[in-house]
């Protein structure tokens, strides 16, 4: 049976890569497509017509959610893998607490980054429970950690992304019962468009990430514990 893999923000950046890693690997994949055109998305549908769907999905919306789990259900029974990938920040986050703070901003990062996740993994929990992997993937930060917390800003993305590991560690404490696991990546400080252009000043180029985080993904039995598996592009293990 061909593993079935969902991935959101699958676009550009991040998101793109590891949907193009997943179709090199046999994989027929559901693209979560949050602009109306992508260039180089509809390549890889052009390239693997026959194992890439193409899913209108704005995470942060629920009827866009619902929308694309009834897509998604009517081509499939099931689902080996939720790659929760999609995710924004803010211009205004970048404030301190000296100044005014924009608390609708860092609502609409928390209803992306952290419930936009929980809406598709809810979605699709019916489909990823009648496949092999059972498995779910949240693409975090390092902001999340609370840990290794150095910053005096970004408070609504750092804070949406320590609420995506909770909702992680609920997540994996129920699917282990059931056969399943959540691994949580932080993926890196990349060359992506989050803040609306390429990030240039960035070390690591999404197509690295991608590649690191999706061989990691191979091997995720190896990484299956009483919490899920909190890892950085090395494998090793990100302090909460």
């Amino acid at each position: 049976m061909q593993r079935i893999a969902c991935v959101t923000g699958a676009d550009r950046g991040l998101g793109l890569f590891i949907v193009r890693w997943l179709l090199e690997n046999q994989f027929f994949v559901f693209a979560g497509q949050y602009m109306e055109d992508s260039e180089r998305l509809n390549a890889l549908k052009s390239q693997y017509p026959d194992n890439l769907k193409l899913i209108p999905l704005d995470i942060g919306n629920s009827d866009s959610v619902k929308h694309a789990a009834r897509a998604i259900a009517g081509s499939t029974g099931h689902v080996d893998i939720i790659i929760n990938n999609a995710g924004i920040i803010h211009k205004a986050d970048c404030a301190t607490m000296l100044v005014d703070m924009d608390d609708e901003a860092m609502a609409q990062i928390y209803n992306v980054n952290t419930l936009g996740s929980l809406r598709v993994s809810n979605a699709l929990m019916g489909l990823l429970l009648q496949g092999k992997d059972k498995l779910i993937v949240n693409i975090s930060s390092e902001a999340g950690s609370i840990a290794s917390n150095k910053r005096i800003n970004m408070y609504g993305y750092c804070m949406s992304k320590a609420a995506l590991n909770m909702q992680s560690s609920l997540l994996h404490n129920h699917l282990k019962s059931l056969g399943g696991q959540v691994m949580v990546f932080h993926p890196g400080w990349l060359q992506t468009y989050m803040n609306g252009h390429k990030n240039e000043e960035a070390p690591i180029s999404p197509e690295v990430s991608a590649n690191k985080i999706m061989n990691l993904v191979q091997q995720h039995k190896d990484y299956l514990g009483e919490e899920p598996a909190y890892l950085d592009l090395d494998g090793k293990h990100w302090p909460w």
